[in-house]
């Protein structure tokens, strides 16, 4: 790390074609495989096309529905091992916004993934409905984080 300049170590994603949303374009680039981006989108976009239609054709809901679905699944608290005298405790610490989005994403993907739908595109829309009314694997995923962090609530002094 230089002394002097700060150095700016977060690339820009830019926006997606379809809605001009960044979040959008990085979920794209986490549901790339092999540098397969076109498939990526068709499969990100067939799931907000799901959305749309469950709004009655309504773009902006589409994807406010994206966004509020996503937020109920974007952990707020997590825990990481410390190892303490001989000990490896569980210490709950705050997720930073860039993780906090990477790991939503992950888990929605993963329990998209693990859904038995036709395409992907339709088993990520399930997802996303469900993330939306707050259900899912996805958002229990959320909530175990949340409940293993405050099992282990005892041993926030050791974060330093």
């Amino acid at each position: 790390m230089p002394r002097r300049k700060s150095v700016n170590l977060k690339r820009e994603v830019g926006v997606d074609l379809k809605y001009g949303s960044p979040l959008i374009q990085k979920f794209i680039n986490v549901v790339m495989r092999q540098g397969k981006k076109s498939i990526a989108r068709t499969i990100v976009y067939q799931a907000l096309d799901v959305l749309t239609k469950k709004n009655n054709g309504d773009k902006e809901k589409g994807l406010k529905m994206f966004e509020r679905a996503f937020e109920n699944i974007v952990p707020v608290i997590e825990v990481r091992p410390r190892r303490v005298g001989g000990g490896v405790y569980q210490i709950p610490v705050e997720v930073r916004p860039q993780r906090a989005s990477a790991l939503g994403m992950r888990w929605l993907i993963a329990a998209a993934q693990s859904r038995s739908d036709k395409t992907m595109g339709l088993r990520l829309a399930q997802e996303l409905v469900e993330a939306y009314e707050g259900r899912g694997a996805a958002v229990k995923k959320k909530a175990d984080v949340h409940r293993m962090a405050e099992a282990n609530r005892a041993f926030s002094h050791y974060a330093w």
